[in-house]
């Protein structure tokens, strides 16, 4: 039986200007949203983890892939979203976070890291070795030969598939994402202005040295199940910054990647993009298109106004202690500078700037402090118990006003966070055709 994943891809390759959202976010308001609209809209939904995030040390967000995987089990289970519309995805799967060990060390910690995504249950997996380890031989933009990142790439596929072999619950097979050429996770660092559009003959070296791996391994099963390939679009964005999808500069990739039967392309960093830019993207052969930071950025956004209705509803209401989160933020922020400090440059007031409303959103890996979930906690009581009068939400939440107004949502806290980050998934339902396969 063919995935959703696979249908999309074939509509693609039928003609239709279609494709399918990945989420990827370990916050549960934004997965809620995303399973929201994936229930609007009669599909499934798509989630993915990075290495850095979730692998078999835990990660930043401090989950092996088998608790992501009941992280999200529960959540779907709590918005009676069905599991089997549920895709779980394996992002940069690869030597990426032990880049400093030497490659033999960081190949078998990668091979692990598939190992366990596979065993967990993931089935759409972006194998991406390229990050070149302490003893890699690297060209001088710092780059690892495409044969060798082929090699690799192969190397962590036939783990995954003896893997897959070895699931009793699960007889489906994996699907697959490889090619290298990504912006930076996360958003350009201050100081970059644009990023190239990948180079036909590049991406069709890579596309045959990839393949001829794959068959050297007798592999060639999982290179049927290979569906895209990650190149550059020249979308990006930082601090203040959007930098566009410009139609224009792909024409030659879009008419390249329409000579091959069965591959598509997956877009990274289409954050903030506008819905033309994504709908574009789609008609492109941009069939998976990478989401994230803009999501957490809505979220903020969200959290942000319920604090400032709460600040002017509540101050001063007897037995209610306000949630403070702006400033409870910004003193976790100043207090373990580790994610943000690396990204972001200028005076005090522009870094407060940054930390708070920038576009890479640093601010998102945040929330999972213990002394923030406690915030944000109270602000939902807060406002579950009194109410936001009508007038304070149209000054801070226009558009949840609007659809409270007509009755599309109640104005309790968490379906107004929702409303606020569906504000984004909505842009991207539309670009992808969403429920039209």
């Amino acid at each position: 039986m063919k995935s959703y994943l696979q249908k999309i891809l074939e509509a693609q390759k039928g003609g239709q200007s279609v494709g399918v959202t990945s989420v990827c976010s370990a916050n549960q308001f934004v997965l809620e949203a995303a399973m929201r609209q994936a229930k609007c809209d009669g599909t499934s939904v798509c989630i993915e983890s990075t290495s850095n995030q979730v692998n078999q040390f835990g990660g930043y967000a401090r989950m092996a892939p088998k608790q992501f995987v009941a992280f999200v089990e529960r959540i779907a289970k709590e918005m009676n979203l069905p599991r089997p519309r549920v895709i779980l995805g394996g992002d940069h799967l690869g030597t990426g976070p032990w880049r400093a060990e030497c490659a033999e060390t960081a190949m078998g910690h990668a091979r692990n890291l598939v190992r366990a995504y596979v065993l967990a249950g993931y089935n759409k997996l972006h194998l991406d070795p390229s990050m070149p380890c302490k003893d890699d031989p690297v060209d001088r933009d710092e780059h690892l030969p495409v044969e060798l990142v082929a090699e690799r790439t192969a190397s962590l596929c036939e783990t995954a598939e003896a893997a897959a072999a070895q699931r009793s619950n699960d007889r489906t097979r994996p699907v697959y994402v490889v090619g290298t050429e990504v912006p930076t996770p996360g958003g350009l660092k201050d100081g970059k202005n644009e990023l190239s559009v990948s180079n036909v003959t590049d991406v069709e070296l890579t596309i045959e040295t990839i393949q001829r791996a794959f068959k050297s391994r007798g592999l060639q099963s999982a290179w049927d199940r290979t569906i895209a390939l990650v190149v550059e679009t020249g979308a990006a964005f930082r601090t203040d910054t959007v930098i566009e999808y410009k139609k224009a500069n792909l024409r030659e990739l879009s008419s390249f990647i329409e000579t091959n039967n069965h591959l598509v392309f997956e877009a990274h960093s289409t954050d903030y993009q506008t819905q033309r830019a994504l709908t574009e993207m789609v008609e492109d052969h941009f069939a998976i298109l990478k989401v994230g930071p803009c999501l957490t950025f809505s979220l903020r956004e969200a959290l942000y106004a319920l604090s400032r209705i709460e600040e002017e509803w509540l101050t001063h209401q007897r037995g209610v202690t306000p949630s403070g989160i702006p400033q409870l933020m910004e003193n976790l922020m100043n207090k373990n500078p580790t994610y943000w400090m690396d990204h972001y440059s200028g005076d005090k007031d522009q870094l407060r700037y940054a930390r708070h409303y920038s576009y890479s959103d640093r601010i998102r890996y945040y929330w999972s402090h213990p002394e923030c979930r406690d915030a944000v906690a109270r602000l939902l009581a807060n406002l579950t118990l009194h109410q936001p009068p009508l007038p304070l939400l149209s000054q801070y939440m226009p558009l949840q006003y609007e659809a409270v107004r007509q009755g599309r949502i109640r104005p309790s806290p968490v379906e107004l966070i929702h409303s606020k980050i569906m504000e984004v998934t909505a842009h991207y339902s539309a670009a992808c055709k969403a429920g039209t396969v």
